[in-house]
């Protein structure tokens, strides 16, 4: 009689897939009397769906994969399906069941085993045992030596928690059979995670990677049989989790040029260290089109003081000269990382980091505050500083010696007023328009002093818009604030069709000139698609604002709004007919 067991995770958002426990699967896939399934599952869905999900596979052992954003609903989760079915295995595994393990068993006792730290083979090694005492039952008696044979298994023996012995030894990565190649990996999803190495060359405080230990690559042949049967099957978007892609720059322009080679339609999301690009890597980036390369890159802060206080190395000046090449050299999109709360920096130098970021001009800036996890080295330096920090996940700071928890509130603001007004695009001419008045940094901080208190999700476009008018408005003149409402009316319409009787709030005063002219009074030169739906605006803006730098004097622009099946919105910015 066949075994059931069942690999399961929540993950935060739907588009998420996950690697680790396909990973896991092909390690078990030849496993004699053993089925394995898995069930990918997320954080926002009601407590007893998720359960009567789990419990629908009539699995025997259940194991989960643990992060910070799911183990308090995992260990939930693991308490009733004890309560209904007493003899389910319950294994946990992951980063955050990896630190601790001793209290957390004693906490939860429907946690039968804990994994630490890689999981393929050492789940391997339980199921082979567990199948073993499932077809001959008279082997019980020896469950617990077996069991203190498994290296970093962690198990109940009686009352107590014993574990088998404990290894860094890292695994050998192409022993772990291809996921892809073996069909395991839901390809439906949004994005998919991809990883060619493990570990990374720094050991920063503040990351759980520092503990991982060397660096360790798949070979270039299974790197390039994955990569090339991913992008065959025109995977959407590929998130490559090495923590740092590019530590050998050879190896990294090598994958670079095969997928330039090979690629049909993916595009690819890559972690990288800036200083460590090489001319010859810049030269390689030059040749990628346009949306098809994100890297991340975490420059954390500008302080180099601060960074060596966490032990984070890196040549600041060469980060900042690589990241202006790729700005002007390469299409590659950029998102640069901020973390608030390390030691010595205070909200003053945090700005001032903010402002080196943006004046390096990233696609995307990310600040978040500092979070304190489990078995990093950063919680031990935290506790000796005098750092609070939050006890539940995601252990995120609460105060510092040099941030109080207004600070902090702070940052998370500024985060969120980033990710609606920079990242996410579509107020290019108006931060612009406010950047002639101050720094980026300044203005950032201004508008989060005003909208601290306000509920900044879940806002429409309209709505969005209208929130950057009521905030930017504040720090302005009467004359400036017409102008800024001139200038985001028109980044306004570059990606949302004004409707009738929905204009936004700030130009309710300017309503007179809106138009909405007809298919037939467009320039007749302008061809455009027959299987599309067109829709046009018109308006008189104070400036021309479709060059580089707007143009004085009043300028009527056209705005063509092109739609159809299978196609996203087009906006077409044309010069409207003399009338």
């Amino acid at each position: 009689m066949k075994m059931h067991v069942l690999l399961t995770t929540l993950h935060a958002k739907y588009s998420h897939a996950s690697l680790a426990l396909p990973c896991i699967a092909s390690c078990c896939s030849n496993l004699d009397d053993v089925d394995v399934d898995i069930c990918e599952l997320t954080v926002n869905e009601q407590h007893h769906a998720l359960l009567r999900r789990i419990m629908s596979y009539g699995a025997e052992v259940v194991a989960f994969s643990c992060y910070i954003w799911n183990i308090e609903q995992t260990l939930k989760l693991a308490a009733d399906i004890k309560q209904i079915s007493a003899d389910t295995r319950i294994v946990l595994g992951g980063p955050e069941a990896s630190f601790g393990v001793f209290e957390l068993m004693h906490e939860h006792p429907a946690v039968d085993f804990v994994i630490k730290g890689e999981g393929e083979l050492v789940f391997r090694k339980l199921l082979e045992q567990l199948n073993v005492f499932k077809q001959n039952p008279e082997r019980l008696e020896n469950v617990d030596k077996s069991f203190a044979a498994i290296e970093n298994l962690f198990f109940r023996d009686g009352v107590d928690i014993a574990t088998g012995p404990l290894s860094k030894k890292p695994l050998e990565l192409d022993q772990i059979p291809s996921p892809f190649t073996a069909g395991l990996v839901d390809l439906s999803r949004p994005l998919t995670y991809y990883e060619t190495s493990r570990g990374c060359p720094f050991s920063c405080a503040f990351c759980l990677s520092s503990v991982e230990g060397a660096v360790r690559s798949f070979s270039m042949a299974r790197i390039e049989s994955d990569l090339g049967w991913l992008m065959r099957h025109n995977t959407s978007q590929i998130k490559f989790v090495d923590r740092t892609f590019n530590f050998d720059s050879r190896r990294a322009n090598h994958i670079w040029l095969f997928i330039l080679e090979n690629n049909q339609s993916s595009r690819f999301h890559f972690e990288i260290a800036a200083d460590l690009l090489t001319d010859d890597n810049l030269t390689l980036l030059s040749r990628v089109p346009a949306g098809v390369f994100h890297f991340e890159i975490g420059i954390q802060s500008a302080s180099q003081e601060t960074l060596e206080q966490v032990n984070r190395k890196s040549n600041l000046a060469a980060i900042c000269a690589n990241v202006k090449r790729l700005r002007e050299e390469t299409a590659v999109e950029i998102h640069l990382d901020l973390v608030a709360g390390l030691p010595g920096e205070e909200y003053a130098g945090l700005l001032s980091s903010l402002q080196v970021v943006a004046e390096l001009r990233p696609h995307m800036i990310q600040i978040e505050p500092l979070k304190v996890l489990k078995g990093a080295p950063m919680r031990e330096i935290a506790n000796k500083l005098g750092y609070r920090y939050s006890g539940n996940t995601p252990y995120t700071i609460l105060a510092t010696p040099w941030l109080g928890y207004a600070d902090i509130c702070r940052v998370e603001t500024v985060g969120r007023l980033l990710d609606l007004f920079y990242n996410h695009g579509g107020f290019h001419h108006s931060l612009r328009f406010m950047q002639q008045r101050m720094t980026f940094s300044a203005l950032f901080d201004r508008l989060a002093h005003s909208a601290h208190t306000l509920d900044l999700s879940g806002r429409a476009t309209r709505r969005l818009y209208e929130l950057f008018a009521e905030l930017c408005g504040q720090l302005l003149s009467e004359e400036a604030r017409s102008l800024l409402y001139d200038t985001l009316f028109f980044d306004y319409c570059s990606c949302e069709m004004p409707l009738q009787g929905r204009l936004p709030a700030f130009i309710d005063d300017r309503k007179q000139q809106c138009r909405w002219p007809k298919r037939q009074e467009l320039a007749q030169s302008h061809d455009l698609p027959d299987d599309s739906r067109i829709r046009l605006f018109r308006f008189e803006f104070m400036q021309d604002y479709r060059g580089i730098v707007p143009d004085g004097g009043q300028s009527a622009i056209d705005f063509v709004y092109i739609s159809g099946e299978g196609r996203g919105l087009q906006v077409l910015i044309l010069p409207a007919p003399s009338e």
